[in-house]
């Protein structure tokens, strides 16, 4: 939502209000709705008062707060009803067996109120659809097909399927760099206490020499000075600064996409590579799903890209639809985008030529998968010089720091 100047005219006299909305010809017309005797001469955009943006931005870091719905309830609960209605128990008697049964508060009030939509003659697709953004756009593209087909079941299966094999990757991923992210927590965490309790034994020594102090020294004291005065201001702008990034990240798109964009960039070592393979394989994982399952290539395509987290990756795959529809084969439109190898393209294409689309595509998510799972197992062995290198940097600061104004002390003295 965007604020609006809205100059308006009553009885011969010109006035300003500030309207929120989407647009200016929005603004124009909440403003003529909310005063119907006066005449709308113009709207201006403007930025939000003071009191309404601190508003925005606490009401905004609280939503991105709230915990979602972990995707092993949701797996879960998709099992279920799939289960139930591959046995042929209704629909209706099958989500409020699954509503009362998850331990999940937030999935018992959707289950619920899509049985209470379901009900009231929505289709089970158009009551899944305010869910969107808990669920996904896959599961509401399996949960059409389902209806379309007749057998929920059998699209519940293999909707758990997609989800579980998300989760699988999500999980190893985290895994391999949980180790990696705890030491070099710790590293600074010690190199902290180093500068805090160490450095200031050496002050008072320091501070009598009377030539200049070596470069690494000067730093240290520098550090501990600002860790000493201001270390608690420090931590605060860290922590502020993490904060501020995540909230922007979330509801600012400009923003995310220069991020995603800057992730997914060369010189981003390791992490450009892990978030392009495990995007592309998601992608792909579900629409080659999706065609295999009959939904056609345009719809599919629109259903994949959006299970894509990266707006740089998305920005290039959201031409692909665009460019089938002016008359270009699949694997055409995919080399566009830059993100797919010649090998995979060649496959896709052979796949177009013969009838075997879903086929082929079943093997690049498998070609995307054991590059990922190849990135994953041998992770600690990329990151191991990142870190020796990190970690020698700091021993060799500190050493010097402290032990170079020994050596020229030791010099002069024999001088």
């Amino acid at each position: 939502m965007k604020y609006f100047n809205v100059t308006v005219m009553e009885k011969g006299k010109k006035r300003l209000e500030l309207l929120k909305a989407n647009s200016k010809m929005a603004a124009v017309s909440l403003a003529k709705q909310k005063f119907p005797a006066v005449m709308v001469m113009k709207a201006t955009e403007t930025s939000a008062p003071l009191e309404e943006g601190i508003s925005d931005f606490f009401s905004n870091l609280q939503k991105s707060m709230k915990s979602k719905i972990p995707i092993n309830d949701k797996i879960s609960t998709i099992r279920q009803i799939a289960v139930m209605t591959n046995a042929g128990i209704p629909i209706n008697d099958t989500l409020t067996e699954v509503s009362e049964n998850t331990q999940n508060t937030k999935l018992k009030g959707i289950y619920s109120s899509i049985n209470t939509a379901i009900n009231a003659g929505n289709s089970m697709a158009s009551a899944m659809e305010p869910y969107t953004e808990e669920f996904g756009h896959v599961a509401l593209a399996m949960t059409n097909l389902g209806e379309r087909t007749g057998n929920l079941s059998e699209s519940y299966h293999k909707l758990a399927d997609i989800l579980e094999n998300i989760r699988n990757n999500t999980a190893k991923f985290k895994k391999a760099i949980r180790t990696p992210l705890i030491t070099l927590a710790a590293m600074g965490i010690a190199f902290t206490i180093l500068i805090v309790v160490v450095v200031p034994k050496f002050k008072d020594i320091f501070a009598k020499f009377k030539t200049d102090l070596p470069l690494p020294t000067q730093i240290l004291l520098k550090l501990e000075w600002a860790f000493s005065n201001y270390g608690l201001l420090i931590l605060g702008i860290f922590i502020g600064i993490i904060y501020m990034v995540k909230y922007l990240y979330k509801n600012n798109k400009e923003f995310k996409f220069r991020m995603d964009q800057l992730l997914i960039h060369p010189k981003f070592y390791l992490i450009n590579k892990a978030i392009f393979l495990s995007t592309m394989h998601k992608y792909n994982l579900v629409f080659g799903e999706l065609v295999k399952s009959g939904i056609p290539v345009s719809e599919a395509l629109d259903t994949a890209v959006g299970m894509v987290d990266n707006e740089a990756i998305k920005a290039k795959l959201l031409t692909v639809n665009a460019n089938i529809g002016r008359g270009m084969n699949l694997a055409e439109a995919f080399r566009i985008t830059g993100l797919y190898e010649n090998m995979l393209l060649q496959m896709i294409k052979a796949g177009e030529a013969g009838g075997q689309l879903d086929a082929m595509l079943d093997k690049v998510t498998d070609y995307y998968e054991m590059e990922f799972q190849d990135l994953i197992d041998n992770l600690s062995t990329y990151i191991e010089p990142i870190m020796m290198f990190f970690i020698a940097g700091l021993v060799l600061l500190m050493a010097l720091g402290i032990f170079m104004p020994m050596w020229d002390l030791g010099k002069a003295v024999k001088n």
